[in-house]
């Protein structure tokens, strides 16, 4: 097992306290090492893999070895991203966790950093004009304070953060059980 820092990824900036990664001995089944630490989100591909290292997954050695993607590349196409990019995205960068199909946000033609669950305070911002919900219905102010009263991370419904690495707009993704 090595020691040395996990890569960057510029469209999920904190794999680890996000969860996608996660301290590890595991050995990937990609490269057949054991580097300390290993892929915990879904990855989409015919056959069930159970440990990825995330050097496997900055290098897109994984996502071709098992033809397979880390999140859905369809929203990202359907905002006429450049292909690029949704390859980077869906090949080479950690996914993360919802109850349906994840849906990677996008500003300014590019595709956002994913920054993690949304907490009540961001969306206690949204109500202030910090941050805005996209796809999902228009919840007036009294309807976001509604939901924050119960809302959980990881709970239903659940927000996740994204910001956009040209504008710095903050969006937050919805999705429920």
């Amino acid at each position: 097992m090595t020691n040395e820092a996990i890569p960057s990824f510029k469209y999920h900036l904190d794999p680890i306290g996000t969860g996608a990664i996660a301290a590890s001995d595991q050995v990937c089944e990609c490269c057949g090492k054991a580097r300390g630490y290993i892929y915990k989100a879904s990855f989409y591909a015919a056959d069930e893999i159970d440990s990825i290292c995330p050097w496997c997954i900055a290098d897109g050695s994984a996502a071709k070895k098992y033809d397979g993607m880390f999140c859905d590349d369809y929203p990202l196409t359907e905002a006429s991203i450049d292909s690029a990019i949704v390859d980077e995205v869906t090949q080479r960068t950690p996914g993360f966790e919802t109850w349906q199909q994840e849906v990677w946000l996008t500003h300014c033609n590019d595709a956002c950093a994913y920054l993690g669950d949304a907490t009540k305070a961001d969306l206690m911002g949204v109500t202030q004009g910090k941050g805005q919900i996209v796809g999902g219905p228009d919840w007036a102010a009294d309807d976001i304070l509604k939901m924050t009263e119960h809302y959980e991370p990881k709970g239903s419904p659940a927000f996740y953060k994204f910001q956009c690495i040209h504008c710095g707009q903050i969006l937050y993704g919805m999705d429920a059980c």
